[in-house]
């Protein structure tokens, strides 16, 4: 299309309510497609961009073997990295830190386990190899790894609705590990296969919602231990849980109601302290031990233990026993560890795990790999699910207490496993009578944080389909359960994007007076439609899901455009003028909407407005590329089709006359 100019069209006083539009005269630019290239060629940028848009290979670019092997090494080793530059002084900064999240993993530990319907000393072991695998392998210097409480409550009620972990202990363990180590395995392919993006489909709504419901499931399921119930619900429901806590009046105990509700006031004054001065985190981060303490202190010099307050009762002493035996690959429960494995490990990779290693990589200004932490993260489950262990990530508390603790390098998470072996080692006697209800204190304080109150009043702000999306995770979660109000919030999340897709944006553009800038007549009331031209811009790909709607939807826009012309008696249209600048991508069903619509459009014109690169090659390969390569066909901008054709227009005017 060669560049020419345009007259200046002003419109006719007669016209009903009309302002007069001068369009200026401007050079026309010459649409042109892009550079030829191979299917191989695009095939290979859609790969890159889709799998690899972080070039992690661009460090080997123009280096020597020898450096390429060490760049390797440490790639998939990130110690290798910084362990040669390590340093007495940062081993001072890594060994408080390590210590002080000890103090808080080791009561979190057990108390998790019970929250997984596990052995406690469970707990301990999955404190214990984890972070050294992980000090080897992750690259996030604040990450403090072990169990936390969403996918200790998620592993331990999805596998209660087929085995009982009180009438069959040993399969419910071995199908915990076994979990545990189709969690593993599904993380470490993910990272593996660089299929990160799959986890950015629970949404932040999604996330929320469901968290807050799951925090007020777990802290209910405590009241059995700071109630004293013996007998009580194996549902995880609002309904069935407040019901077994009040047809079981007779099992309440006192003595448990008094030691729990202390131990609690104390735990979240602790937390409360720690909120509002960020300098005594400490203060939270070691009130659990401080509890476990002076509990079994308590129990053990009052014999509380015959007085109602149970206890957790002796643990086995020693390192974590080998576990590979114990896995089960085949008989009916298959289906359900794979899919409790898929859905902790998406879980414990999107709430916890890469999130938060992110989080604290921002905070201190360097860079984690997504791919690279779900490998570790993965290889770090399957090498636990062998060693006694159940499925473990970054916890968000810990990494936190870690984080202002002053953590350097990832040596403090192996200071926190080598503090929990010397205590599995020397210490288990001490834990024999630490009641329960003191366990489930610290569960309550621990969760409690998850219910995110002001992100929720900001979604609701922001989006209310969002908010619409995270009610029903959250409702879903409360009165069905963990899994099944999960399911509902991405299906809700999911048909979002369908509609989105299914329903492109379309909005009618008019010109800014004085300048050739053309945006939505419903967002800028100064916008100016121009007599004789429909201008349309589509916000989306056109595809096989939305041309039929688009082609219906902008016929519409004609029928009203038309049915306004014969009302107020204005000119006539005359050109249907698409801005294409947002649709990025077309398939076949795309340009047939093309074809069928310029049929469609019987004497008036149809102007596309810089169709960007894909458009215009498939455009130019189908049987309609004829129609669209006329001069008055394809314009760079709005303001240069709207001045050309109102110069053809004029010029046809004065050839009538």
């Amino acid at each position: 299309m060669e560049p020419n100019t345009s007259g200046n069209m002003q419109h006719d006083d007669d016209d009903d309510n009309d302002q007069c539009l001068e369009i200026a005269t401007m050079e026309v630019h010459k649409v042109v497609p892009p550079p030829r290239r191979s299917t191989f060629e695009k095939l290979k940028t859609r790969l890159k961009e889709t799998f690899f848009p972080d070039d992690p290979l661009r460090q080997f670019k123009g280096q020597p073997v020898k450096k390429k092997l060490i760049l390797g090494a440490q790639y998939i080793f990130p110690i290798l990295e910084w362990g040669p530059n390590y340093s007495l002084k940062l081993f001072k900064s890594d060994i408080v830190s390590g210590l002080t999240i000890a103090s808080l993993a080791i009561p979190q530990g057990i108390s998790y386990a019970k929250l997984a319907n596990l052995p406690a000393i469970v707990g301990l072991y999955s404190s214990f190899v984890p972070p050294l695998v992980y000090a080897v392998l992750g690259s996030s210097r604040d990450l403090a790894v072990g169990p936390v409480s969403i996918a200790s409550l998620i592993l331990g009620s999805m596998l209660r609705q087929e085995v009982s972990p009180t009438k069959d202990p040993l399969l419910f363990l071995q199908l915990a590990f076994t979990s545990t180590f189709f969690a593993g395995l599904f993380q470490a392919s993910l990272g593996f296969l660089r299929l990160g993006f799959i986890i950015d489909f629970l949404s932040k709504a999604t996330l929320i919602g469901f968290m807050a419901g799951a925090a007020i499931i777990v802290s209910l399921q405590q009241l059995q231990a700071l109630l004293g119930i013996t007998h009580f619900t194996k549902q995880m429901g609002l309904v069935p849980v407040l019901t077994s806590v009040f047809h079981n009046t007779n099992e309440w105990s006192w003595q448990t109601i008094l030691v729990g509700f202390c131990f609690l006031v104390f735990l979240l004054l602790a937390r409360h302290v720690s909120m509002r001065r960020a300098k005594l985190f400490w203060v939270s981060a070691g009130s659990p031990l401080v509890c476990v303490i002076l509990s079994t202190l308590v129990v053990f010099a009052f014999k509380a233990q015959h007085h109602g307050i149970s206890i957790i009762g002796k643990l086995q002493e020693g390192l974590n026993p080998p576990s590979w035996n114990m896995l089960l690959f085949r008989g009916s429960h298959l289906g359900l560890v794979v899919k409790t494995g898929l859905v902790t490990g998406i879980i414990s990779l999107t709430q916890e795990g890469i999130a938060v290693g992110r989080t604290f990589a921002a905070l201190k200004n360097y860079q984690v790999d997504g791919n690279k932490e779900m490998m570790a993260i993965g290889i770090m489950n399957i090498v636990g699910s062998s060693t006694s262990c159940y499925v473990t990530t970054g916890a968000f508390s810990r990494s936190a207490v870690n984080h202002n603790a002053g953590a350097k390098t990832a040596v403090s998470n192996v200071v926190m496993s080598v503090t929990v072996m010397v205590t599995l080692l020397f210490l288990m006697p001490l834990f024999q009578y630490t009641p329960n209800v003191v366990l489930g204190a610290i569960i309550v304080t621990a969760v409690i944080g998850l219910i995110d109150i002001p992100a929720a009043y900001q979604i609701w702000k922001i989006d209310k389909y969002d908010f619409l999306v995270m009610s029903c995770a959250f409702l879903g979660v409360i009165f069905i359960s963990v899994q099944e109000g999960l399911a509902i919030a991405v299906g809700i999340s999911i048909f979002k994007i369908i509609l989105q897709i299914t329903r492109p944006k379309t909005v009618m553009l008019g010109n800014i007076p004085g300048t050739d800038i053309y945006r939505n007549i419903h967002h800028y009331k100064d916008a100016m439609r121009i007599p004789g031209f429909l201008i349309l811009s589509i916000e989306a790909p056109i595809n096989f899901a939305n041309s039929a709607y688009l082609k219906e939807r902008i016929l519409r826009w004609i029928e009203e455009h038309e049915a306004e012309v014969d009302f107020r008696k204005q000119s006539s249209l005359r050109f249907v003028i698409l801005e294409m600048s947002a649709v990025s991508a077309i398939d076949t069903n795309g340009v047939s909407f093309f074809e069928d619509f310029r049929k469609a459009m019987e004497k008036k014109g149809l102007v596309l407005v810089n169709p960007l690169a894909e458009v215009i090659e498939k455009l130019q390969r189908s049987n309609v590329a004829g129609d669209f390569r006329t001069p008055d066909s394809l314009y760079l901008t709005v303001g240069e089709a709207v001045a050309s054709l109102s110069s053809t227009i004029k010029t046809q005017s004065s050839n009538h006359v």
